[in-house]
């Protein structure tokens, strides 16, 4: 069973002073995560989590990671101009691009990040840009085919499709740029890789782990560069089912160490520092997509409208992705209403729910959505002319701050030519 971060009078009490639908955030879930998270990789002395500042670009969210010792995964220019503007430069920026504009590659070098290349062609790309090979740079990795661990001890099966995905360069092509890096003055070598989104399984990182750690042992090995750090990237996931299992990062963090023990120490490897890009195990849980049911529709099937939609919060209806919601006041009560539940755009795939048994709903009722602290407002959009709403952090005292106001008429014009 998910149960909200607040209770339903906390809820009245901040749709009072910010109208519904808005993003609310728990800060002390954040950090408590953040911690485990640390605490878990601690055995590195060089461990640092890079977050994926795509999952929730807020600067709040990024100062409060900042203070919690998270460095930013930044992959565009604006991304860039906000990791700066919250204080955090030089090598806690890792900036992972791909199809890379010039003026990205001379801000990102300006701001000292660490350069993460996913294709051999980039490395031209860096040098016209900058002028010139950074000192310490980083690979993105495709090991191509499909990736799958099978059945694990959770009963999970993870695949993916690392061979459809445009990510990273191949084996033969990143032995190449390690060669033709040094050549233009590289010292320090890293590699990174993605293989699998929202695993929910302690074996995926290990796995992963062991895949990067044997190539920098051949890496090393072939060209004689020196590996100074290994980014395991993101896909550690969060359970958006409640009846999913739910991942273990003390787990995780121990299966890590046990092939670094295992493969890098022997070849004199050390040394060797990690690095994560996590964003949905970050804060996927700890945000919630409040809003308020509108209005009732009964034909052939029965709806409920909400004041929310698509546009803040597109998962459901781009994926056809699983958000619980908990109605508030509601929450023992029996779940004996088929609903779809569903915004106001004029698209059929605006639904939150479609067939979801949930207790009676009545308009008016607050409705939480789970699991949207990452990859929420983030992806929101302005169809229909509908305006993206606000976000609050739920701060560990109790009180509210706003860290984004819900926009405006005036925003959503103020870029048209007429």
């Amino acid at each position: 069973m998910k149960v909200p971060f607040v209770t339903k009078d906390q809820l009245e009490a901040i749709a009072a002073q910010y109208p519904t639908p808005f993003h609310l955030y728990d800060e002390r879930g954040i950090r408590e995560n953040a911690r485990r998270l640390r605490a878990a990789f601690a055995w590195n002395p060089g461990y640092r989590e890079y977050f994926a500042v795509k999952a929730t670009p807020t600067p709040a969210i990024l100062k409060l990671l900042k203070e919690e010792g998270c460095g930013c995964d930044c992959s565009s220019l604006a991304e860039l101009i906000m990791a700066e503007r919250c204080g955090i430069t030089g090598e806690d920026i890792m900036f992972s691009s791909n199809e890379t504009p010039p003026e990205e590659f001379q801000l990102a070098d300006k701001l000292g990040a660490i350069m993460n290349l996913d294709d051999f062609t980039l490395i031209e790309d860096l040098e016209r840009a900058t002028g010139k090979i950074p000192e310490k740079v980083c690979c993105r990795y495709n090991p191509g085919g499909v990736f799958a661990l099978g059945e694990t001890r959770e009963g999970f099966q993870v695949m993916d499709n690392p061979g459809d995905a445009k990510y990273g360069m191949t084996r033969a092509q990143i032995s190449e740029a390690y060669r033709v890096l040094a050549a233009k003055g590289a010292r320090e070598f890293g590699l990174h890789s993605f293989l699998a989104s929202n695993t929910l399984s302690n074996e995926y990182y290990p796995v992963l782990a062991r895949m990067l750690f044997q190539l920098a042992v051949e890496l090393k090995e072939e060209t004689g560069c020196r590996v100074t750090f290994i980014n395991l990237s993101g896909g550690v996931g969060v359970p958006y089912h409640p009846d999913q299992p739910e991942n273990d990062i003390a787990v995780i963090g121990e299966g890590v160490r046990k092939a670094y023990e295992e493969i890098l120490v022997p070849a004199g490897l050390g040394d060797v520092a990690l690095y994560t890009e996590l964003g949905r195990f970050m804060l996927a849980p700890y945000g919630h997509l409040v809003t308020r049911a509108m209005h009732e529709k009964h034909i052939y099937k029965e709806y409920i409208g909400v004041d929310a939609c698509a546009c803040d919060l597109m998962r459901p209806a781009m994926y056809g992705s699983y958000h619980h919601i908990t109605v508030m006041g509601k929450e023992h009560a029996p779940c004996d209403h088929k609903y779809d539940v569903v915004g106001s755009l004029c698209e059929n795939n605006d639904k939150f729910a479609v067939d979801r048994m949930l207790p009676k709903i009545d308009r008016g009722d607050l409705l939480v959505i789970h699991d949207t602290g990452a990859h929420g407002r983030a992806m929101g959009y302005n169809y229909n002319g509908k305006l993206r709403s606000a976000e609050l952090l739920l701060r560990e005292d109790g009180s509210v701050d706003l860290i984004r106001r819900a926009e405006t008429l005036e925003d959503y014009f103020a870029t048209l030519v007429w």
